[in-house]
């Protein structure tokens, strides 16, 4: 089992170490694959020693829940920014949008990241996921109030579909065809807890 994240890097020096650690995960997921990636390869990759990638991860899943975090960190980031310059697009299609784009890379990065980011059970990530609902309800301005219950099916309806399409490459679905299916999914799942309130 995993141990949460060993040495928070709190220096500069310490991040842009780290940095480069999750750098180089990356590029190995791309061209190595998730089953491939190890901690050897990853310090040969970032120009440390083994023993400094473990300074700052426990492990394999570590270093990939840690790069799940990035990512959710910069979908959020862009879903704030997208509702400030494009208010026009509506609540719903920005978040549908920050989604599909935020966790770039392959098909299989992209499965890896979304598995490791909602299948690990450390209390870091699950503040993490916290966060990321909290930014769900409260950035896209809805006009409900979100239960703990109806945010975490609203994010896992658009999520799961995601993860699904990244791990079924070959039905080689359209992007914007699938983006206005999910727009339409939350759209209709929003439109009916509002009907459920107003009842």
């Amino acid at each position: 089992m995993a141990e949460k994240q060993r040495r928070a890097p709190s220096q500069g020096r310490a991040q842009a170490t780290v940095d480069a650690i999750l750098d180089a995960a990356f590029q190995l997921l791309e061209s190595d694959g998730p089953e491939r990636l190890t901690t050897n390869h990853v310090a040969e990759r970032a120009g440390v020693s083994v023993g400094t990638v473990y300074q700052y991860f426990a492990d394999k899943q570590d270093i990939l829940a840690a790069l799940a975090q990035r990512r959710t960190s910069a979908v959020r980031d862009a879903i704030a920014e997208t509702l400030i310059e494009r208010p026009d697009l509506g609540s719903v299609r920005p978040i549908v949008r920050a989604l599909m784009n935020g966790f770039e890379g392959s098909p299989a990065t992209r499965q890896a990241l979304l598995g490791a980011l909602f299948h690990r059970g450390d209390a870091v990530l699950e503040t993490h996921h916290q966060a990321f609902l909290a930014s769900i309800a409260g950035k896209a301005r809805l006009q409900i109030d979100l239960t703990p219950e109806a945010a975490f099916v609203l994010t896992h309806a658009a999520v799961g579909l995601l993860r699904a399409a990244a791990a079924e490459p070959g039905l080689a679905l359209d992007p914007q065809a699938l983006e206005d299916e999910l727009v339409r999914l939350m759209e209709a799942y929003i439109s009916a807890l509002v009907a459920v309130k107003r009842s």
